[in-house]
């Protein structure tokens, strides 16, 4: 009996706590919902994907309200003040268009309005092979090779290779401006002429090369700024054999390979012959050492 009432007592606090829960959840959903205005300013927005070196348009552009308080410097208010401006950077849907990513009015679309102020763009004709299997995309970085067959009117003058520029900025490969990758991974783009943008002094000696030897790009790591330091290789050095193979080091939170040359061998210390002379001087014998 006693194990009954308990049972029923449960069962009472049971359907009496549903239906308490109940009767809030129906309250709560008959509130009526209370929207919060956040102060706003108009801010022109893409309304599209833009590539680097297009001319927007008015089809391009939307305006959109943007918190005030978060206001993003640069932006701009009015669609007509970007109209027929080129832009020099990529442009994501619905991101905010700034006067960092656009050219100024006058300055047109196309490639001029990518070129970094105080450098040149300078195009150098590749194959699949000098251009790093179709690897080499804008905004990918290389070092300029050039291979000579006689550097020199010496007699030493042999065929040589040296890397005359490094970490140049692609600007084209073709006729495109931008990446555009395949599955989240960059695909090979096939090119017949690649666009580099230089130094006045890097530009000239680009073309000299061009003229004397055979030009090859090598491609780098985007976050590997430190210059190419070599002497170049000559004919006799390069059929002495391989050098040393690259370590991979830690340093610095990257991965860097360095090359260490092997030990010099150990030439074996020969001691000069000795010889030993037995002399007789009148009534003495004695010996000498000869070297």
């Amino acid at each position: 009996m006693k194990q009954k009432r308990t049972l029923i007592v449960m069962a009472v606090a049971v359907i009496t706590a549903g239906v308490a829960a109940y009767g809030v959840y129906s309250a709560i959903q008959r509130m009526p919902v209370r929207e919060v205005e956040i102060a706003g300013v108009p801010v022109v927005v893409a309304a599209e994907g833009i590539p680097v070196g297009a001319r927007l348009t008015s089809d391009q552009l939307r305006v959109v309200a943007w918190p005030s308080r978060n206001q993003v410097p640069g932006a701009f208010s009015n669609p007509k003040d970007l109209v027929d401006r080129g832009t020099i950077a990529t442009i994501a849907e619905n991101e905010p268009i700034t006067a960092y990513k656009v050219a100024g009015p006058e300055a047109g679309a196309g490639l001029p309005p990518i070129i970094p102020a105080g450098m040149r763009a300078i195009s150098v004709r590749v194959n699949e092979v000098v251009g790093v299997a179709g690897f080499v995309v804008p905004g990918t970085r290389v070092d300029v090779i050039v291979s000579v067959d006689d550097p020199g009117a010496g007699n030493g003058a042999e065929p040589m290779a040296r890397t005359v520029i490094s970490n140049v900025l692609v600007l084209t490969a073709g006729t495109r401006y931008d990446r555009q990758p395949a599955n989240g991974d960059e695909e090979p783009q096939r090119a017949s002429v690649v666009t580099l943008a230089v130094l006045p002094e890097d530009g000239e000696r680009i073309a000299l090369a061009s003229v004397q030897g055979t030009l090859s790009l090598a491609l780098r790591n985007p976050v590997d700024a430190d210059p190419t330091q070599t002497l170049g290789i000559k004919l006799a050095m390069l059929m002495r054999g391989p050098g040393a193979q690259p370590v991979l080091e830690q340093r610095e939170n990257r991965v860097v390979a360095v090359r260490r040359r092997a030990p010099a061998p150990v030439v074996p210390v020969v001691a000069p012959a000795v010889y030993r002379v037995e002399t007789i001087r009148a009534a003495k014998r004695a010996d000498e050492v000869v070297r």
